[in-house]
């Protein structure tokens, strides 16, 4: 009886310490997703729902291969870090799939491509990356519009913030000069803050692929997330969802329906 009722407790010790563990949900096989609150209109909170295209798109993915999905927020200066170690099975947010990160995480194949948007007051004085010489630009530590600025505007002072509200909270406040988003974040930021009459001084269009991340050597579920996105790219769903929240920006071809 005392054996029995031993290894009964043993085997309720292991299955907690079991589901404390980072990552997926053990008991209910639910993917922790991590993604950003605050960047429109890729990866925001809303109404206390996680939306935005990169979730949307991968909320479509994960009904056509019957996976569940739990968003979580995070900083994006941390997101990969986290993603590296497990803490989340999957990072959302607009990942450029640079050399750099390919050596911390693994990739999906890519869902869209990279541009950015110089933002400033329209007093500012700026009108492309020529005009950033000798003034605070505000970037989001980590991701590529911080990179993008040392190498093209190198006279600039990056000034690094946590995540796109800090920096766009400066950007008002005359903190910052101007300020690096993803271009379609600028543009949302410029039509839904006309009293800080902001502008989207030039638009830069890159050929850097976006992908959602994973601990490197996840090739199971990266197979099952690039399967759907193969059926979400075929059906129409990708350009539903591109039309819901980038409807100024073109469509790749590759992502049109039917390829």
């Amino acid at each position: 009886m005392k054996k029995t009722l031993v290894t009964a407790l043993t085997a309720t010790l292991l299955a907690a310490l079991t589901a404390c563990g980072g990552g997926s949900d053990s008991g209910s096989g639910t993917l922790r997703v991590g993604t950003l609150s605050d960047s429109k209109p890729n990866a925001y909170q809303e109404n206390g729902t996680f939306t935005g295209f990169d979730n949307e798109l991968l909320k479509a993915i994960a009904q056509k291969e019957g996976l569940k999905l739990e968003f979580v927020a995070t900083d994006f200066s941390a997101l990969l870090g986290q993603v590296a170690n497990g803490t989340f099975d999957i990072g959302s947010s607009a990942i450029a799939q640079t050399d750099a990160r390919k050596k911390t995480v693994d990739f999906s194949a890519p869902y869209n491509y990279q541009s950015l948007g110089i933002e400033a007051k329209e007093t500012a004085g700026i009108t492309d990356e020529n005009s950033l010489s000798g003034k605070r630009i505000g970037v989001v530590q980590g991701t590529v519009s911080d990179t993008w600025l040392g190498s093209n505007a190198p006279t600039a002072q990056a000034v690094r913030f946590p995540n796109d509200a800090a920096a766009l909270a400066a950007l008002k406040t005359g903190a910052v000069d101007g300020a690096v988003f993803d271009q379609a974040t600028a543009e949302d930021y410029a039509k839904n803050n006309v009293d800080a009459k902001l502008k989207v001084a030039k638009a830069i269009i890159t050929t850097i692929p976006h992908g959602f991340a994973f601990k490197k050597g996840n090739d199971e579920l990266i197979g099952k997330i690039n399967d759907g996105l193969k059926k979400v790219i075929a059906d129409g769903t990708w350009v539903k969802v591109h039309d819901q929240f980038e409807p100024t920006a073109p469509v790749p071809a590759e992502f049109k329906a039917g390829q």
